[in-house]
């Protein structure tokens, strides 16, 4: 009888950038499961406003991805109970000051997109994993981007950090393929989040009028049960890869 040892009542997961937009849906997604959430993000104040009525289901956990150290003390700065990770979805993601061309956009901008994106991945990857391994069982979920198979005008920073995360990701099957380890990447097209508004330094109205001039979008909800889907699957299944793109798009 197929079994799966990571998506089960009673699991650990960690979410990263768990306050809203994707992460948000996928953290719904794993809490409807009865799996056990670890939401983090950066602002806790956001976090408790959408999952600090859940009780004893999800620990809410302040991180910041890009801070060294507050990823390596993971393994210590959560409270014993939590530490035994099953899932971890890696999907911390940065876009500010992007849609520009590379010379007209500002350096540190790019850099901290990079930092967040890939270097803020790798960390919370190699903070978890080895305990995954340890354990016999773990499933990480990276969230990559159709901009990491294809590049577009303005995308020096993001597009670079998703071809880095497609690449990683393909790595990390390579490193863990006599583990007992699963690694998937999701890559979702235009999706509505608060990405734009994000981008614009939070200017809601000129990130609404983003996603509007695109011709079809879609919801996290969407890339939620994408990656749900793969979560679901017995353990002799792996999911490498999953490309989300609104009907319509190419």
């Amino acid at each position: 009888m197929a079994t799966n040892a990571t998506l089960r009542p009673g699991a650990i997961a960690l979410v990263t950038g768990a306050s809203s937009g994707i992460g948000k849906a996928i953290t719904e997604g794993l809490l409807d499961r009865q799996v056990r959430v670890i939401c983090a993000a950066r602002r806790r104040k956001a976090l408790e406003e959408v999952f600090g009525d859940r009780g004893e289901q999800v620990l809410l956990h302040s991180l910041d991805v890009t801070d060294a150290d507050a990823v390596t003390a993971l393994g210590t700065a959560l409270p014993e109970p939590w530490r035994d990770i099953d899932i971890l979805v890696a999907n911390a993601g940065s876009d500010v000051g992007g849609r520009k061309r590379f010379d007209e956009g500002s350096i540190e901008h790019w850099v901290q997109t990079i930092e967040t994106n890939v270097t803020g991945v790798f960390r919370v990857c190699h903070a978890i994993i080895p305990g995954m391994i340890a354990r016999r069982r773990g499933h990480v979920v990276t969230l990559g981007s159709t901009a990491g198979l294809d590049t577009y005008p303005g995308g020096a920073a993001y597009a670079t950090s998703k071809h880095a995360i497609h690449g990683f990701s393909d790595l990390l099957r390579h490193d863990y393929k006599r583990e007992p380890l699963r690694i998937t990447e999701i890559m979702p097209g235009m999706v509505r989040t608060g990405f734009a508004t994000a981008r614009h330094q939070g200017d809601e109205a000129k990130g609404q009028q983003f996603y509007d001039d695109w011709p079809a979008t879609m919801q996290p909800e969407d890339i939620a049960a994408a990656a749900l889907f793969a979560l679901e699957q017995p353990d002799h299944v792996n999911v490498a890869a999953i490309l989300v793109t609104p009907t319509g798009d190419k």
